[in-house]
């Protein structure tokens, strides 16, 4: 089979591979290369996956779909982080989501900054 993990910014993984295990609402499941075409949605958590030298890779996903169609399985969600071990992965994931919280408290801030301006200038009109 060949998984594809997209990102809106990369295709972080193109390969082959013998199994992939992911989760959706309802629970884990396996696919195998015999298994009827599927599409599940994912929630964010773990996605793993076994190469066709038996080595076990894991992918850190958001939400997300997962399709499988022949022998190909794409998966396409907002974020994911490639990691060989899961304590690596952790340190990863937990890093970004620091960055991303960071980012999102000064997206908050301008945009509160950016509302208090607009109110300034429409009080000012209405005055004018």
């Amino acid at each position: 089979m060949k998984l594809k993990v997209l990102t809106p910014i990369q295709v972080l993984i193109d390969r082959p591979v013998s199994k992939v295990i992911a989760e959706a609402e309802n629970g884990h499941f396996c696919l195998l290369p015999n298994h009827i075409d599927f599409i599940a949605a994912l929630v964010p958590g773990i996605l793993s996956f076994t190469t066709e030298t038996d080595e076990e890779v894991f992918v850190a996903v958001d939400e997300g779909i997962l399709v499988k169609c022949d022998r190909e399985i794409l998966v396409s969600t907002r974020n994911a982080v490639e990691g060989s071990d899961l304590e690596t992965l952790k340190h990863t994931v937990s890093e970004q989501f620091q960055a991303l919280d960071e980012k999102e408290k000064l997206t908050r801030s301008a945009l509160a900054q950016f509302e208090v301006s607009m109110m300034r200038r429409f009080k000012e009109l209405g005055h004018g």
